[in-house]
């Protein structure tokens, strides 16, 4: 079997960052590219230092093109299965089996969206996740936000810094507290809880609803429920919290020693900048662990290395 340094798992923001840093490091890196990333179904990504308004898809290919110099072997397909082997791990990709002496994970979420016929087909484009990215393009304009209870509460109250024109649709009963009510009728969001047939128009969103009548919006935002892409860290044992979110310390780390993880999969905040940087962090701290045991295995030794001599859990930093 090939060797590697480390494989990484996706080549999203976390993924590439991460394969950039340890190429740099002279390490020899896997880089599993699984696919277009979460975002790639946006015209857009702002919040990027360098690169505002660049599509999703340009930042991918500008960061494959990052890692020409370096030691950093890409290849399409995902990982299929992960085992401990010898003093780090097997994995099988599309192209067989690899060893590696550490993993890093930054293979990220997938959006489980509404079952609202028409809202798929718009996603990216007029229906939106995250204000911060997509906020500015559609401020001031006629926007929905998609939620009930306390989510669709907060994300409207959020949406709100970027129009004064906001309307909460709820799709059925809004279950909504009497305080959450009041705080929405006081900033002046209504709420419509009528059922919704479905979801037309091009340039902008129509929304029918099941008693007939219609609503035209400029865009829509929603918070959509996320699962891991990628079920191989909790084959390996990685601990996950309540919303399956993999469990990292402030460096990256896991609960399985030799194992990191990276960007979306992590948790909040889930932005193209915080993803990127994660990777670093954890790249930075994967790579120590390897300086630390090289230099041990020649008998000497400084500071503590970030995994101790017997590896160690995530000491907080819980995602959530």
């Amino acid at each position: 079997m090939e060797r590697y340094d480390a494989v990484i798992v996706g080549a999203g923001a976390a993924g590439l960052n991460a394969a950039l840093v340890l190429g740099g490091s002279r390490r020899e890196v896997l880089l599993l590219d699984g696919g277009p990333t979460r975002n790639a179904a946006s015209q857009a990504a702002h919040g990027v230092f360098t690169r505002d308004g660049a599509a999703p898809t340009q930042l991918k290919t500008l960061g494959l093109a990052d890692l020409a110099p370096y030691p950093v072997t890409v290849r399409p397909g995902v990982a299929r299965e992960v085992r401990p082997w010898g003093d780090g791990f097997a994995l099988r990709h599309d192209g067989g089996w690899v060893q590696a002496r550490r993993l890093l994970f930054a293979s990220g979420v997938r959006d489980v969206l509404p079952n609202v016929p028409g809202l798929r087909a718009r996603w990216g484009q007029t229906v939106h996740h995250c204000p911060y990215c997509d906020g500015w393009p559609n401020r001031e304009s006629a926007l929905g936000v998609l939620g009930s209870h306390q989510e669709g509460h907060h994300l409207a109250l959020s949406v709100r810094a970027w129009s004064d024109r906001v309307v909460l649709l709820t799709d059925g009963p809004d279950e909504l507290t009497d305080e959450q009510r009041e705080d929405l009728r006081r900033v002046g969001i209504p709420v419509i809880s009528t059922p919704i047939l479905r979801l037309e128009g091009k340039d902008t969103v129509r929304v029918r609803f099941r008693n007939g009548e219609r609503l035209t919006l400029d865009a829509m935002f929603l918070n959509p429920t996320q699962v891991q892409r990628s079920s191989l860290p909790a084959s390996l044992g990685c601990e996950l919290n309540a919303k399956s979110r993999v469990i990292v310390n402030e460096h990256g780390m896991t609960s399985m020693r030799g194992v990191w993880a990276a960007g979306d999969m992590t948790g909040a905040p889930q932005y193209v900048m915080s993803a990127a940087a994660s990777g670093m962090l954890a790249a930075v701290s994967l790579n120590t662990t390897l300086i630390h045991e090289n230099v041990r295995r020649l008998g000497a030794a400084f500071h503590k290395s970030p995994d101790g001599e017997g590896g160690a859990p995530p000491s907080g930093g819980e995602a959530s």
